[in-house]
Formats: structure tokens, sequence, C-alpha cells
């Protein structure tokens, strides 16, 4: 069975913590709070800085562990893409890997993609189905 590591647990915990409602609420209570202690230190430079600080390393903290859990959602999401895409029958199994192609060949297979959903309009204009498995052209 698989073990998260300790950083994949954590930001996963934290990422989703940071997304709950309460998490903004505790937010915004502490921007409130800040706001009401500008008087009691007359909006001075340190008053400032102290807001300016916090924000800026939970800021550049939350980008690391948002980061981490998206990039292992991401991943989870294409391999059941590519499990969908390799138990179809008729499905093109080219399409597995397409993350990995260059950005020419995305755009080739994108324009190919482009001209079916064309056609399929097209036939239903006719009165034809546009269902099916068309061929794509491959390499």
């Amino acid at each position: 069975m698989y073990r998260a590591s300790h950083f994949d647990r954590f930001s996963k915990k934290t990422a989703r913590w940071s997304g709950h409602p309460i998490a903004f609420v505790a937010a915004a209570a502490l921007i409130a709070g800040w706001l009401v202690t500008g008087p009691i230190f007359h909006f001075s430079s340190t008053w400032q800085l102290v807001i300016n600080t916090a924000t800026t390393i939970v800021t550049f903290l939350m980008v690391f562990l948002i980061q981490n859990t998206q990039n292992r959602d991401g991943a989870a999401v294409q391999l059941k893409l590519d499990e969908l895409i390799r138990s179809i029958q008729g499905a093109h199994n080219e399409l597995l890997d397409l993350e990995e192609l260059t950005e020419a060949e995305l755009d080739k297979t994108k324009e190919r993609y482009l001209e079916l959903a064309q056609e399929a309009r097209a036939d239903l204009r006719r009165g034809r189905p546009d269902t099916g498995v068309p061929e794509i052209e491959t390499g």
C-alpha cells in the first residue's frame, strides 16, 4: 500500500484546510484585527511592515504547498484519463501520453480534432448522426 511522505500529507492537509471557509474567516478576522490596531500604532511604518511581511511569508509558503497538491492531483487525473482511453474499444492509445508532446505536435492533434468536430456538426446539419469512432491521422 502506498504511504505518502510527511510533506505530501502536510501539504494535502494544509491545502484542504486553507480552502475551507473557516480559513477565510480566520484570515479576514486577522486583517480586521490588524486594521483595528492601526490607530493604536498611529498607522506607523512598522504597523504596515507587520502585515506586509506576514502576508508575503504566508503567500510564499502556500505557493509550494498548493503546487505540490496540484501536481499530485493533476497526475492522478491524468492516470485516470489514461485508463479510460486504454480501456475503451476504439479509443486511440497514442493519446495516452499527450501531455508529453511538443507544442507543435499538440497543435497538429488539436487541428485534427477540430476538423472532426466540424465534420460532426456538418453531419448533424444533414440529419446524420455525429456518433462513431472516426480514424485520426497518426504520426
